[in-house]
């Protein structure tokens, strides 16, 4: 009863908090069920190289690069409506996945999905903040990013369960398996659709980030450079060496995912104490630091150890890169300190998304080649070299001023 009281605290009566957090996650236990499977159904149904998968990021990722122009186009829609029209757009994806059909319109299809994920993705922070009450909105961003994390684990736990027991149990083939899972995924996306229908809810239009270039920021900018390269290099290829290298079958990779969830819901928060502690410039410093000898074990791990060893030495190195990508908020806060305003600090992370996509969809394709022309340990030693150089250059930044 307590708990019930401190959420009514939190959230204004009738603003539609329930039917929101509801939608989330659902929506995110779709959402992770989808990231749990996909590198598998693209290894093993669509047998796609490296080089393929590569330039199914770059389509995959379009629509994050074109979002701030595609939320100028739907500037007289609610967060509201954005929400259910994204989360549309994301069944639509998922149950055109149910289609036989070739590497193309595969790729059709899940960019499609990715769509619909990029659109939910920037409203949702906006909604949370708009149901809490003033002086409560860093704890709806709290549960939010809580439903999130909860979403995810559920999500490759059950894509984890799905296979291990239609394998194992009834004796079913892969693209059964992915079938259902498609159709599962259809209807998640359906109920949290159904979820925000809800009275009292605002249907107003609201003020979206814009592109915002300032000389003040231009060493935040380089950072999503390298940020948008790692990221796409984790994403894309580390899970593919796992398939396709060392044979992780679906059920495995969708506990692995889902343990890194679980895992970064404890490890976020002590990473923000830690940046908190030493200062974002020395976490920017040291995390990719961390990061140069993970690429090594990533592209070279084989070499280095065998039979059981190396599949232990994956599994927790898959895990610190997870952990590692929550650093991620040191860059954020050292915009807000630069920053001399809340429009400002929005528009300028907006813009920094737009930025670590624009490299992602070049790092991908890219990376696919590297891989099959030179080998997968020369892609992760060009990564490697990249972090060294994403250190050298946050060396560069001032050091924070510390409040006595």
């Amino acid at each position: 009863m307590k708990k019930w009281n401190d959420l009514k605290l939190i959230f204004y009566p009738g603003s539609g908090a329930g039917a929101f957090f509801t939608s989330i996650i659902v929506w995110g236990v779709g959402i992770g069920c989808f990231a749990a499977a996909m590198n598998n159904f693209l290894a093993d149904i669509q047998h796609m190289d490296s080089v393929e998968r590569g330039w199914l990021e770059f389509f995959r990722e379009l629509p994050g690069l074109a979002l701030v122009f595609i939320l100028a186009l739907l500037h007289r829609m609610s967060d509201w409506k954005v929400m259910r029209l994204g989360t549309l757009i994301s069944l639509a994806g998922a149950a055109l996945l149910l289609i036989p059909a070739d590497k193309i319109f595969v790729t059709a299809f899940i960019m499609i999905w990715s769509l619909g994920e990029h659109l939910v993705m920037p409203v949702r922070s906006g909604i949370a903040m708009k149901v809490a009450k003033p002086d409560c909105t860093g704890r709806s961003l709290g549960l939010l990013s809580s439903a999130m994390n909860f979403g995810t684990v559920s999500g490759s736990l059950l894509v984890a369960l799905i296979f291990y027991v239609g394998h194992r149990w009834c004796g079913y083939s892969d693209q059964v398996l992915f079938n259902v899972l498609w159709a599962f995924i259809a209807v998640l996306m359906l109920i949290s659709i159904i979820s925000t229908f809800t009275g009292s809810i605002p249907n107003t239009p609201s003020r979206r980030p814009r592109l915002y270039f300032h000389r003040k920021f231009s060493k935040f900018y380089a950072l999503e450079l390298f940020y948008g390269a790692r990221k796409q290099i984790f994403l894309t290829f580390a899970p593919y060496v796992l398939i396709r290298n060392y044979g992780f079958q679906t059920d495995a990779m969708a506990f692995l995912m889902g343990a890194c969830a679980f895992v970064n819901i404890f490890a976020a928060p002590v990473v923000g104490r830690i940046t908190d502690k030493l200062g974002y410039r020395t976490v920017m410093i040291y995390d990719t630091m961390i990061l140069f000898f993970v690429c090594l074990l990533y592209g070279f791990a084989g070499n280095w150890f065998s039979g059981t060893a190396v599949i232990v030495v994956l599994c927790i190195n898959f895990l610190l890169d997870a952990v590692i990508s929550t650093t991620s908020m040191a860059t954020n806060i050292y915009v807000k300190s630069l920053a001399a305003s809340q429009d400002e600090l929005t528009s300028t992370l907006s813009t920094g998304i737009s930025i670590n996509h624009l490299i992602s969809i070049i790092a991908a394709p890219l990376g696919g080649w590297v891989w099959v022309r030179y080998g997968v340990g020369t892609l992760f030693v060009f990564a490697a070299v990249m972090a060294l150089l994403n250190s050298a250059f946050a060396a560069t930044l001032p050091k924070p001023v510390r409040a006595d």
